[in-house]
């Protein structure tokens, strides 16, 4: 197991949140965060004090999907304010701290490593039930710096879609987390069928089956998978999460069944 790197001032700030969830995916474009908001909102909507954390440092989506764009932190005693999101749940990204929604963060390592520092350890988290954390995508040095950063993690959902080669960098990032010393909850197959919205037809357009396989290889969960619906995508866009406006939908459905294993394996009831 790796050396832990917490430090103490983390420690301290973070000890009112009794569930960490980490969501990670080796490559983007598999809808790691869609899975990480719905994931925090689900749990919200459950009646638990949830929040959700962006340190996806590049490329910060979280404030556009949950429709907080524009919003800005205030500063009290050093310690930053979470932005309130839907269902009262606290969320924190680097999105908030951009002049504009689409600038671009060009830093170093040292500079990043700094930001995500202060996202745990100056962030008024306060008592919260589950944090969900939305990692960057892939296996690189950033992944396992934040990976030592954060005290009592519960486990890491590997997010991947159909296709032979998400579900090979999926395996690059079990094996990274393993490595550490996390527990790695399971793995999620996004957009693993379309269904035709005038026929009821569905096809397997990314193919199937080989995240099913990896699951078994490296001895993990298979958590569910989850349809691809053009809902998802425009209520994205519009900044509001898929399991409030369509909680009747397949993937919606998909998606409880995914949040009742999650809450069993960490025990949060």
């Amino acid at each position: 197991m790796a050396k832990s790197m917490v430090p103490p001032e983390v420690a301290e700030n973070m000890k009112g949140i009794k569930h960490k969830i980490v969501i990670l995916s080796g490559k983007g474009g598999v809808g790691k965060t869609t899975v990480a908001t719905n994931l925090a909102t689900s749990f919200a909507k459950r009646g638990k004090s949830a929040g959700i954390l962006d340190v996806d440092i590049y490329g910060p989506n979280v404030p556009k999907l949950l429709g907080l764009e524009g919003q800005h932190p205030a500063v009290d005693n050093d310690f930053i304010e979470p932005i309130r999101g839907p269902l009262d749940m606290k969320v924190m990204s680097m999105g908030f701290l951009l002049q504009k929604d689409d600038d671009a963060v060009a830093w170093r390592g040292p500079l990043v490593a700094k930001a995500i520092s202060q996202f745990l350890a100056n962030v008024r988290w306060g008592d919260l039930d589950v944090l969900v954390v939305d990692l960057p995508p892939g296996t690189g040095d950033e992944i396992l710096s934040i990976l030592q950063s954060i005290p009592n993690i519960d486990g890491v959902v590997i997010v991947s879609t159909p296709q032979e080669v998400a579900v090979l960098d999926a395996r690059r990032a079990i094996q990274l987390v393993e490595k550490m010393g996390v527990p790695v909850l399971g793995i999620v197959e996004n957009m693993s069928e379309f269904v035709c919205p005038k026929c009821g037809e569905s096809y397997k357009i990314f193919g199937e089956g080989a995240a099913k396989k990896a699951s078994e290889e490296y001895g993990i969960e298979h958590l569910g998978t989850l349809p691809l619906d053009p809902r998802v995508i425009t209520l994205s866009d519009k900044g509001t999460p898929f399991v409030i406006e369509e909680p009747d939908s397949k993937v919606a459905h998909a998606f409880s069944d995914l949040v009742d294993k999650l809450a069993n394996k960490i025990g949060l009831s």
